[in-house]
């Protein structure tokens, strides 16, 4: 397809991360995709009625308000969509009404309903079925955590909407669940693609509040009238892949059909796309997870933890630290340690700064495993060690070998498991542009690292609706209009 002078018309991306939303408008420029930032918003897990819970109001206040810029500056989107992280959720009543807040994925509710859910179900079949990474916030989880502590909620409940069906419920009145959203709730079979029945049966679920699966690349409706109101205009509602993993895979420019993804944000997804889902035993002892991606592909990948290390971290200790200068007192910094990312651990602590340190200690202590990392220069454990961080460069030296240890380490599992061998890394969102993680990586894996796009995510949303108001024929076009439109960085390995 020639697109060299094609022109169009904009296309809203509303992407939602964890911690921070923005409003990206997206649009064929002589055949160039060109984005523009329209609006950028916060977004955080609030203390509501004792546990940690998204504002839904608030949230979706800020999306009319990105949208009304729109109208603002003479930029009326064709489409909009919206995507998000995954597993979270609403209860709807019969009436449409939140039931409960919107508890967040970090919240305590699911303490100790892994093993609610291994006695009903085993380990192995559950994976056998859904193919999904045992992750104590999977919705499974969350799910089991209500059942437990607020059954009464399921007594009210008529739908289950996850968080970007609900907001795009708001937009346009219509009630449906995505395919790559659901997918991360492990309740889906991978095969079928729908939700599985027998599951929800033996875990004691409603299947009454399990409404219809569509794909993502669905026009859903034009806004209601009261958005209409609102916004001064109407459009296409599109859903995008609404996970966002989904969005950002959809968008990496890999000219190899052998590259690793890594979409690099507060938490790290690596992974690769795939044609059948892997169930065997192997993977999932290694805590792979075979997600919904778009068109109805799998994203064989592992959830590790992210840039939540070293934002933490930065909130506790250095608020007025900019990212570049925290760049260079990483590389200034001769802290050895190597630690497991993953432990649990730092999914909440009370201090990041004091969680790390702990587990630093350990390490050198031989407590904790260093994930297969060389530490023998950390020292001998004392409270002065090299190996256990003191300042801020400190962490962020030993968080960013950590993270790239842990990729490589993911990716050999990854190798192992689908019998491929990769010749490089795609490492697209936000974390793309730490040009010392980048080296890191590709120092870790031994594989030329190309860096970029940084709106991952966005691209692909804009992708999709482009694909589904037929500006482009499929996402193979998605892909080369982004690798001709943006900018990518070649990290080679030393």
């Amino acid at each position: 397809m020639d697109m060299s002078k094609m022109s169009g018309k904009p296309h809203l991306a509303i992407d939602i991360g964890a911690s921070s939303g923005r409003h990206i408008l997206g649009m064929l420029d002589n055949g160039r995709l060109v984005t523009e930032e329209i609006h950028r918003f916060p977004n955080s897990m609030k203390q509501i009625n004792g546990q940690y819970s998204w504002d839904v109001d608030a949230l979706f206040s800020e999306i009319l308000t990105g949208i009304k810029k729109c109208a603002d500056i003479g930029k009326i989107p064709v489409s909009v969509g919206i995507d998000t992280w995954g597993v979270d959720f609403v209860l709807l009543d019969e009436n449409d009404t939140l039931i409960g807040p919107a508890v967040a994925y970090r919240d305590s509710r699911t303490d100790g309903m892994i093993s609610k859910v291994g006695n009903l179900i085993s380990d192995s079949d559950l994976y056998a079925k859904n193919g999904i990474q045992k992750i104590f916030f999977n919705t499974i989880y969350q799910l089991m955590g209500i059942k437990t502590h607020t059954p009464q909620y399921f007594d009210d409940a008529a739908l289950l909407l996850f968080m970007p069906d609900y907001l795009h419920y708001k937009l346009c009145g219509v009630k449906k669940s995505e395919y790559t959203i659901a997918s991360t709730s492990g309740l889906l079979n991978a095969r079928s693609k729908n939700w599985d029945d027998d599951i929800i049966k033996r875990c004691g679920f409603p299947r009454k509040i399990f409404g219809d699966i569509i794909p993502g690349g669905t026009v859903l409706g034009g806004f209601t009238d009261e958005v209409k109101d609102a916004a001064g205009f109407d459009c296409k509602v599109v859903l995008p892949p609404s996970h966002d993993t989904a969005c950002a895979f959809l968008a990496v420019p890999a000219k190899s059909d052998k590259s690793v993804y890594i979409s690099s944000g507060t938490w790290s997804i690596l992974g690769v796309e795939i044609s059948e889902p892997v169930t065997s035993d192997e993977s999932r002892s290694a805590n792979f997870t075979n997600e919904g991606g778009f068109n109805y592909r799998y994203r064989f990948l592992k959830n590790i933890a992210g840039l939540w290390l070293i934002q933490s971290v930065q909130s506790e200790i250095g608020k007025d630290i900019g990212y570049t200068e925290l760049i260079e007192l990483a590389r200034a910094s001769s802290c050895d340690c190597i630690f497991d990312v993953n432990d649990e651990r730092f999914s909440a602590p009370e201090s990041m700064v004091d969680a790390i340190r702990d587990a630093c200690r350990e390490v050198v202590n031989g407590e904790m495993s260093s994930c297969g990392a060389n530490n023998a220069d950390a020292g001998n454990g004392g409270a002065n060690s090299t190996a256990v961080p003191q300042t801020l460069g400190d962490f962020a030296r030993c968080i960013f070998r950590s993270l790239a240890n842990s990729y490589a380490l993911t990716m050999k599992n990854l190798q192992d498991l689908t019998g491929t061998d990769y010749d490089s890394v795609n490492i697209i969102g936000g974390g793309s542009q730490n040009d010392y993680l980048n080296e890191l990586t590709a120092e870790a894996c031994g594989l030329p690292v190309f860096a970029g796009p940084t709106e991952g995510t966005a691209l692909g949303n804009i992708a999709a609706q482009m694909i589904a108001t037929g500006v482009l024929p499929d996402y193979k076009a998605a892909r080369e209009l982004i690798r001709n439109s943006f900018d990518i960085k070649e990290v080679k390995p030393k």
